[in-house]
């Protein structure tokens, strides 16, 4: 059976709540076109986030990886074209903020995701809800995440499809103003997604 990783991400800065990390519990031992969801929740920290999905690939082995992040004033679902090897922003959930720092130092400059884009925007307008192809994934920890992933895989040899998915506030959250969808909304749009993924890989 094939296994699909996906992450979502705790609540931090001034959000009480994530809605990826819903999704990601509500996703998590589901099967869905034959393969099984294997979730995580990973902390809002450049330093911390990584390593358990590292983890995760080493132990799982996984058919594809999808990482979610909760992307505040986009009105949809936009999965990220690319990750660009530098961190900046605000403190994370460790009280660590970051300017101009580099990723990897020794890393190039960008990588791209491996997930079929055009597809997972298709996908997740399945169920009415917004999608495109976003062109930056900002330089906070969700960007840290997806361009450390693609490293690994990278100078692993590992052609595992692997990328990273916004989503915007959850309706739930009561965030007053912005954009906002219900969860089920997301959670049938992320459905979508894994189908796509899954057989595509």
């Amino acid at each position: 059976m094939k296994k699909i990783i996906v992450t979502g991400f705790e609540a931090f800065l001034e959000h009480s709540t994530n809605p990826t990390e819903w999704l990601a519990k509500q996703l998590d031992g589901q099967v869905m076109k034959g393969a099984i969801i294997q979730s995580i929740v990973l902390p809002v920290a450049f330093e911390r986030a990584v390593n358990p999905l590292i983890q995760g690939i080493e132990k799982e082995k996984p058919d594809a990886i999808i990482m979610l992040g909760l992307a505040a004033g986009r009105k949809g679902i936009t999965p990220e074209r690319v990750a660009i090897n530098v961190m900046d922003g605000e403190k994370d959930n460790d009280g660590e903020q970051k300017e101009d720092e580099p990723i990897d130092p020794s890393g190039p400059a960008a990588y791209f995701s491996t997930l079929p884009l055009r597809e997972v925007v298709a996908a997740a307008t399945l169920n009415g809800c917004d999608s495109s192809i976003s062109n930056t994934a900002g330089t906070y920890v969700c960007n840290c995440l997806m361009y450390s992933v693609l490293r690994y895989l990278d100078k692993n040899s590992l052609s595992i499809p692997a990328g990273f998915i916004h989503v915007p506030y959850s309706e739930k959250m009561n965030v007053y103003n912005q954009p906002a969808l219900p969860e089920e909304t997301l959670l049938e749009a992320t459905r979508h997604i894994i189908n796509c993924v899954v057989e595509e890989c």
